[in-house]
């Protein structure tokens, strides 16, 4: 018998991710697609705050070390974003009409009551250059 066994780590990612989604929508933001997959990265979350599209970077870290959730989120890992998003426009058109923006939602401490930060604007296209 094969049985797959997820990670512990790979597990709490995903629970984050749908934690960040539900309290995103409790804010107001509407899904539009979570996980979108190329082979130059990934998008956590894509949500519509009215108008405008949002990418958002979810990092759940249990502890602060190494600073903390925010700070994972490196030069290198915004070009990624960059990068992702651009294709992922390229290939939904009528989204692309949308202003564009990009936050993080941070999420640290255990899963069943974390602290949430929540950065909008965290950074722009033209940090990806």
């Amino acid at each position: 018998m094969n049985h797959c066994v997820v990670a512990q780590h790979l597990q709490d990612g995903n629970a984050g991710e749908k934690l960040a989604r539900s309290w995103l929508e409790a804010q107001g933001l509407r899904h539009v697609q979570s996980n979108f997959r190329c082979k130059m990265g990934e998008l956590d979350l894509i949500m519509l705050d009215g108008s405008c599209l949002v990418i958002v970077e979810v990092r759940y870290r249990s502890g602060n070390n190494h600073g903390g959730p925010l700070y994972s989120v490196t030069h290198q890992k915004r070009q990624k974003i960059f990068r992702t998003t651009r294709l992922y426009l390229q290939q939904h058109k009528a989204l692309s009409k949308h202003p564009l923006r990009f936050d993080v939602l941070a999420l640290h401490g255990p899963l069943d009551a974390p602290v949430i930060d929540w950065r909008q604007r965290a950074f722009c296209a033209d940090d990806c250059y």
